[in-house]
């Protein structure tokens, strides 16, 4: 009996766990990844207080008209720059190659880039990374732009996904160090799509 009832207790105490624990929330795959990242203690950018009553970042409705088919030409002979960061930190990056994407009927170029020591980090060696500006910024998205990850292609065709675009972990914590975006990759449009800006309060 005695057996039993610690079975039940430890029954009770696991139903009591598994109501309290709330789904992850989001609309997409994507969605849905960032916030759980966001929830946990391990992997979330957020400070404590925010982290405490955290359920959903704020994102755009998902709109295909934000995924785009992009041409890739590539910068083989691009050297290596210091980009510059939020903090004192440089990174080593380069040019990798220059996106040519239609958008709202109009032409659009954007540089991809190309972190030095991700080159040997496994499972990044063909991360590519993509930070960009656009109309937005500091209305309905964090003033200092937002990134994209993408990896290399097989051939000259990459897709960009906007609904994907994310803020720079120091959105929320100023204690990260964020690369800044490069004035080249200013988009001169509304790109309403991807996570808004943070709003702690």
């Amino acid at each position: 009996m005695k057996n039993l009832g610690a079975l039940i207790i430890l029954a009770v105490f696991m139903f009591s766990c598994s109501q309290n624990k709330s789904p992850v929330v989001g609309e997409t795959p994507f969605q849905k990844k960032i916030n759980a990242d966001f929830k946990d203690a391990t992997t979330s950018p957020l400070k404590a207080k925010d982290r405490k009553s955290f359920k959903s970042l704020d994102f755009f409705k998902y709109n295909d008209e934000y995924v785009v088919a992009a041409t890739l030409k590539r910068t083989p002979e691009s050297q290596y720059f210091d980009m510059k960061t939020t903090t004192d930190r440089l990174t080593k990056s380069r040019v990798y190659g220059v996106l040519t994407f239609q958008l709202k009927g109009k032409t659009f170029k954007l540089n991809v880039y190309q972190d030095k020591d991700l080159l040997t980090t496994e499972g990044f060696e063909n991360y590519l990374f993509l930070p960009f500006l656009d109309h937005t910024n500091g209305e309905t998205t964090y003033g200092a732009g937002r990134y994209i990850d993408l990896e290399i292609p097989e051939g000259d065709t990459i897709t960009i996904d906007f609904n994907s675009a994310y803020n720079p972990y120091c959105a929320y914590d100023e204690k990260y160090s964020c690369p800044i975006v490069p004035n080249e990759n200013y988009l001169a449009t509304e790109i309403e799509a991807g996570v808004k800006k943070f709003n702690n309060y």
